[in-house]
């Protein structure tokens, strides 16, 4: 399904898990993404994004009957 952010999310956990704010400060991934992101490296913080304009996509009516482009 082409308008799936799935494989956004799964890029976004598995950059979340390997962060500094998860390895070497102890923090769980979702406390790095609520309370920590400026401590989050750019490629994280830019799925993030992605992920979010995703999902507003998905809600978006202009998109509904052509998709989200991602």
């Amino acid at each position: 399904m082409s308008s799936s952010c799935e494989h956004l999310l799964n890029a976004l956990k598995d950059c979340l898990l390997h962060s500094d704010c998860v390895m070497k400060d102890g923090r769980l991934p979702s406390d790095c993404l609520r309370n920590h992101i400026h401590e989050l490296p750019a490629e994280c913080q830019s799925l993030r994004k992605a992920v979010f304009n995703c999902k507003h996509g998905m809600l978006d009516m202009r998109k509904r009957f052509r998709g989200n482009e991602v």
